[in-house]
């Protein structure tokens, strides 16, 4: 009897057993339901800002750090640092990347301020390659020579050259092998230049100015004049209004702010001018204090220039620091060969230029961001076509001045 029960009790256990079994089993089932949600949308969901964080504003990077060697480098243009305008866009962008991707990185300025030589810029990359740099982001359009030097001696450093071009071993010899750890990155800054002029005009201004930097040899500032002008032109003939234009190249050789350009473009809003492209850099500074004198308006360049003067409308922008974090990208990610030894051309449709259209930036009173935006997608789908190459004289200054444009008044100064 006492065996039977054991052998009673001993089977009561084992169903009792299989039966928390078949519990466990039906408990664990709606669990495993109710992760298939989490699992299709959650991790991937949440995940997606960590992926794609918001941009680093540069103004918080550092522009100097500790460091034994410097592994990213940008060599300046004429001019400062903190131009608020070319210098600083590109160096903007070197910092940014740099910083993003735990590299060091530094700023070297040629001697001499203004008056660099090209032995000066060469000293300059030199000492950055010596620094450490592996790659040399260099700006300006009078790099070139310098260029060359450094990037046949240091052929295993990567050379930026923004605003620039291909480069051969030899200048001006044809057949001459081009030199692969050179990037040229330039932009259509008669694109911006051409969506400036025309929205100023349809806002009503009427009496323009335009001042460059370069005297008249910068082909970037060579393109935003003539694309300015174009875009003038369209929107009078639109309107079907005249319109003048004041257009020079005096006082911006060396893109710096001085009396004599402050001077001059004090005498242009005396006698009328409603408005001036300031398209140079530190020469922003006495087109900006001329304008505020005379209760006139600014077009700014290169990066949003209004928050530096209640004065400025807009800015013709080009992507200068999108540049260099392109060309940073290309020489990290194992890409070098899509742009050494080239040419990159950056426009309306790799959306690098354009004007700003932030709501603190956007200070036109008819003109609107919807017809900014149909004109800048007409430029993009190549129904509106605007000619970069600006006419020039005999010894090859620009000539755009001199350019018959319906329903445009130049006068070259």
């Amino acid at each position: 009897m006492k065996k039977f029960l054991a052998l009673l009790l001993a089977l009561v256990m084992v169903f009792a057993l299989a039966a928390c079994g078949e519990a466990e089993t039906e408990e664990t089932t709606p669990a495993g339901e109710e992760t298939t949600p989490a699992e299709e949308t959650t991790p991937a969901e949440e995940t997606t800002p960590a992926e794609e964080p918001e941009a680093v504003d540069p103004d918080t990077i550092g522009d100097t750090i500790e460091a034994d060697t410097y592994e990213v480098a940008f060599v300046t243009d004429v001019g400062q640092l903190k131009d608020k305008s070319f210098n600083e866009g590109t160096w903007n962008g070197v910092k940014t990347y740099a910083y993003e991707n735990d590299l060091t990185y530094k700023y070297y300025q040629p001697a001499n301020g203004d008056e660099a030589t090209d032995d000066d810029r060469y000293d300059a990359m030199a000492a950055a390659v010596n620094g450490g740099a592996k790659v040399v982001v260099c700006a300006g359009y009078l790099q070139e020579a310098a260029l060359r030097r450094a990037a046949i001696e240091f052929p295993d450093v990567h050379f930026v050259f923004i605003d620039g071009y291909s480069i051969t071993e030899e200048a001006g010899v044809e057949g001459s092998p081009v030199l692969t750890n050179v990037a040229g990155i330039n932009f259509s800054e008669e694109q911006c230049g051409y969506l400036a002029g025309y929205a100023v005009v349809k806002d009503g201004f009427t009496k323009l100015g335009f001042s460059g930097g370069g005297g008249g040899t910068n082909p970037a500032c060579c393109r935003y004049g003539y694309g300015f002008l174009q875009g003038a032109s369209a929107a009078a003939e639109e309107l079907g209004v005249d319109v003048t234009c004041n257009y020079s190249w005096q006082y911006g050789g060396a893109f710096q702010a001085s009396p004599e350009l402050q001077s001059m473009i004090a005498g242009w809003y005396n006698q009328g001018t409603e408005i001036v492209f300031a398209c140079g850099g530190n020469m922003f500074a006495s087109i900006s204090a001329a304008a505020s004198a005379a209760d006139g308006y600014v077009v700014g360049v290169d990066v949003d220039q209004s928050s530096e003067s209640e004065t400025v409308v807009t800015s013709a922008m080009k992507g200068i620091d999108q540049a260099a974090i392109l060309a940073l990208t290309h020489s990290y990610d194992g890409t070098w060969d899509e742009i050494g030894g080239k040419t990159t051309t950056l426009g309306a449709n790799e959306d690098a230029v354009g004007l700003p259209t932030a709501e603190e930036s956007w200070r036109f009173e008819s003109f609107t961001v919807e017809e900014y935006t149909e004109l800048l997608n007409a430029i993009k789908d190549g129904s509106l076509v605007v000619d970069p190459n600006y006419p020039t004289d005999d010894a090859g200054m620009d000539a755009a001045g001199t350019a018959e444009l319906a329903n445009l008044t130049v006068t070259v100064i």
